[in-house]
């Protein structure tokens, strides 16, 4: 079975998981390099990559 590649942007494109408390937020990637972007539950700007399941 192929993947959707509308699917795979929605999920995993400009989201980002909170190093601290594990929450997803959507975000642009420029804005979390330069450190712009805080995470809503426990305001730390510490963020990586959503990793992809297979």
């Amino acid at each position: 079975m192929g993947k959707i590649l509308e699917a795979q942007n929605r999920l995993f494109k400009n989201v980002f998981v909170c190093k601290n408390c594990k929450t997803k937020m959507k975000s642009d990637v420029q804005k979390v390099l330069k450190g712009k972007v805080r995470c809503r539950k426990c305001g730390k700007k510490s963020f990586r990559p959503i990793k992809k399941s297979k």
